[in-house]
């Protein structure tokens, strides 16, 4: 088979498509500043001339990127580090970006104010411009041409337009700058992810979202994400304090106890979805019942916390309630995994699911009634009190740095500590000789076997270890919650974190990473807390994604690098080449 190159025109043919996008952007960017629509009752005041308000601030920043991107091929000096990777690909992403928020924008306007007549010129002007900018920016040339055995249609055509090359070797710099760039951008990347936490309203988070789904791509193919991960890898010790210190900053950033609820929630559902990505990303076993895990820490923290709810009438201090939380999980792992793990598959995924289920029912029925006096049935255990350590009382807000702590702030840096203890065990477990068991049971439990490894154990041990893990987060969030109901452990529901979101965050995530869950943990916690006028389509909606995810990105928003070869061709040959015959070397098929 013969493969040619074709020479990667420019989708559409527009003569100065450079200067044509820089100023289609720069007319965006200048309508921010005039009023977009005559009255206030849209949420963002978008009245204002001369100050950006709202949506005017998040297509400002949209198409300012695509303006400082597009400069920059120019060789404009001082601006060529904005692009070491492709030079043409991020401008059209970012002007996607700045097309999507500013017609989203002026969509809903019309629609919550009865009407494009409630549009201002400014309006209009942003939406020419943002429509200039994107058909100028398909003029641009591909940064990369097409290799095909056929000629590209339309469609491949503009999906190669978002291709670019690896950035070539940096410039070395000073040890000082590299680590002064790392601190830089984990700063804002915390300022990035506290402003969606603190979105006010949907309208300005769906624009958020918007930008950022456009936004972090561009990034990505010009290459600056990839200079800042070969920094992190060169300092990895920094980059991880670095990483851990922006998120303890975070209750520093709040004056109220009402973002910093969410970003708790997400701390909780995170590290949990982080212990199920052991048993699924790293052993391949697929758990359905996972959140039944994270129940039995909850109860069993909850039985022990003091409340007058409790059958036992004993209080432990907290740091006998994670250990009680977490044996009793990891005895019901070994339970549970000891029987079923010879199962695989499918059929594993349907007992897991069973015992998820048998769960939520037996906890229900140990009311007295239907059974012994212990959970309180559907009414669960309710005024759990908050943690007292040592003498610091979780519940009551505490002056920290000259920075006034509320609860949930106490309660969003207890879970910041469990979650550095699950990412450190996930991180050494999995590069240890039981990790490399795992993965190899992964790939093939048949071949693991033949070469010695006890699949059994193996698969036993990542179990009750997810389990263990699940166990300690529980403990938490039930002095969390203040109160453990049955319903708050399905297989799948309209609240988080439960079975389905918790496999969906993993799946999303990038399976057998650590940040991979964490970033798909987020956005599918914060998705629905902030837009909770989709409450009744929220299953459809990640279904959908997960569909669109499965065809286009296999490996998860987050890969390691086996994913990547496992799920992408590249390039190389699935036998040997007739021209390598009679030679002592051949080429291997990606990821053997």
């Amino acid at each position: 088979m013969t493969t040619k190159t074709n020479q990667a025109t420019p989708v559409l043919a527009i003569p100065a498509a450079r200067a044509i996008t820089a100023a289609g952007a720069a007319l965006t960017l200048a309508s921010t500043f005039l009023a977009w629509t005559w009255t206030a009752e849209f949420p963002g005041d978008l009245t204002v001339t001369g100050y950006p308000g709202g949506l005017q601030v998040l297509t400002l920043v949209a198409a300012a990127i695509t303006l400082l991107f597009t400069l920059s091929g120019y060789g404009i000096k001082g601006l060529g580090w904005l692009t070491p990777g492709g030079t043409n690909s991020p401008v059209r992403l970012a002007a996607l970006g700045v097309l999507g928020t500013m017609g989203f924008t002026f969509a809903a306007i019309a629609i919550e104010l009865g009407g494009i007549v409630n549009l201002e010129p400014g309006a209009w002007i942003g939406l020419v411009g943002a429509l200039i900018t994107v058909a100028a920016s398909l003029g641009l040339p591909h940064d990369q041409d097409i290799t095909d055995t056929t000629t590209p249609t339309p469609l491949e055509r503009f999906l190669n337009s978002l291709r670019a090359p690896a950035p070539g070797r940096p410039k070395e710099l000073p040890s000082w700058a590299e680590i002064l760039i790392i601190v830089a951008a984990f700063g804002i990347g915390l300022y990035v992810v506290t402003y969606g936490i603190d979105t006010e309203y949907p309208e300005l988070f769906v624009g958020y979202l918007i930008i950022s789904g456009f936004a972090v791509p561009a990034l990505f193919k010009a290459g600056l994400m990839a200079r800042l991960s070969a920094l992190t890898t060169k300092y990895r010790t920094i980059a991880v304090a670095a990483a851990f210190v922006a998120a303890a900053a975070f209750p520093f950033t709040q004056t109220t106890d009402q973002f910093t609820l969410i970003a708790v929630n997400i701390l909780i559902f995170a590290t949990v979805a982080l212990g199920l990505n052991i048993v699924v990303g790293l052993a391949g076993l697929l758990d359905l019942g996972y959140v039944a895990f994270l129940g039995v820490g909850a109860y069993t923290a909850a039985l022990v916390s003091g409340t007058t709810a409790s059958a036992f009438g004993v209080q432990f201090p907290f740091w006998a309630s994670v250990l009680t939380g977490a044996a009793v999980s990891l005895i019901f792992g070994v339970v549970i995994g000891a029987p079923t793990l010879r199962l695989r598959g499918d059929y594993l995924a349907i007992v897991t699911l069973g015992f998820g289920e048998i769960f939520r029912i037996a906890v229900g029925n140990l009311d007295g009634v239907s059974g012994p006096q212990i959970t309180n049935g559907p009414n669960g255990v309710p005024n759990i009190p908050d943690l007292n350590f040592f003498g610091y009382n979780f519940g009551e807000s505490h002056t920290v740095l000259g920075f006034e702590l509320g609860s949930y702030a106490n309660y969003y840096l207890l879970m910041l500590l469990a979650m550095i203890l699950v990412v450190l065990v996930f991180s050494r477990a999995g590069s240890s000789r039981i990790g490399r068991a795992w993965v190899a049971i992964r790939e093939d439990e048949t071949a693991a076997t033949a070469m010695g490894i006890n699949g059994f154990r193996v698969k036993l041990i990542a179990f009750a270890l997810g389990a263990t893990l699940a166990g300690i987060a529980g403990t938490v969030q039930a002095h969390v919650q203040s109160t453990v109901v049955p319903e708050m452990y399905v297989f799948a529901g309209p609240v988080p974190p439960n079975s389905a979101f918790l496999l969906a965050a993993v799946i999303l995530g990038g399976m057998g990473t650590i940040s991979g869950p964490l970033i798909g943990a987020t956005l599918l916690y914060m998705i629905p807390a902030k837009l909770q006028f989709l409450q009744d389509y929220q299953l459809l909606g990640f279904g959908l994604a997960l569909i669109l995810l499965m065809r286009f990105r296999p490996e998860g928003l987050i890969a390691n690098r086996r994913a990547k070869l496992e799920y992408h061709e590249t390039g190389q040959l699935d036998a040997p080449d007739e021209s390598l015959a009679g030679t002592t070397s051949g080429t291997t098929k990606a990821g053997a």
